[in-house]
């Protein structure tokens, strides 16, 4: 049985949570989130806390367990302190820029490259470090990596769009001949 699907959810002040049949609700300072709960699992709102069980006890049940509650943990976090993630861009004319809702990153290409953002995730730009925040853990990491992967680091120079925390593994390059 999973660990951490037996550990309660708190429901911090000023959240509202609510389940109806199969969907958790969590509504907050930062935004509103649903969750559909897949078969074999129970989600209850009990003293302040979110209390997930199993019904079934097949493999798929204890998978789903211990996910459910892990994703409602993600989703009562971002409703009330949200989630960030910072990218920043390494290289020589490297620039990012907000029009409007979409991102447009100059990146060593003949050309811009255009991302369009959701209304859900806010970006602060600057003009080498690209913000993300939203409340919703999976969009902003969904959309961070849709950002790197436009021109992800290259292990030479380590020119390319990396997340803030990650590190390059550098290669050396070629040696002259002696």
């Amino acid at each position: 049985m999973s660990r951490i699907g037996k550990l309660p959810v708190a429901i911090p002040q000023g959240v509202k949570a609510a389940v109806a049949g199969q969907l958790v609700s969590v509504e907050g300072p930062k935004g509103k989130l649903s969750f559909s709960v897949r078969p074999g699992v129970i989600v209850e709102v009990a003293e302040g806390n979110f209390v997930v069980s199993m019904t079934g006890n097949d493999a798929q049940s204890k998978a789903d367990y211990g996910t459910t509650r892990a994703t409602i943990n993600n989703m009562v976090q971002g409703v009330s302190k949200g989630w960030k993630r910072l990218l920043e861009l390494n290289g020589v004319g490297f620039a990012a820029k907000l029009q409007g809702k979409n991102l447009v990153l100059s990146v060593g290409f003949s050309h811009e490259v255009s991302i369009e953002l959701p209304n859900e995730i806010k970006a602060n730009v600057q003009k080498n470090s690209v913000e993300l925040e939203s409340a919703d853990r999976e969009l902003v990491g969904t959309y961070a990596a849709k950002i790197r992967q436009v021109q992800p680091p290259e292990p030479y120079l380590g020119k390319g769009i990396k997340y803030a925390e990650e590190k390059i593994r550098r290669k050396a390059g070629k040696t002259g001949k002696k």
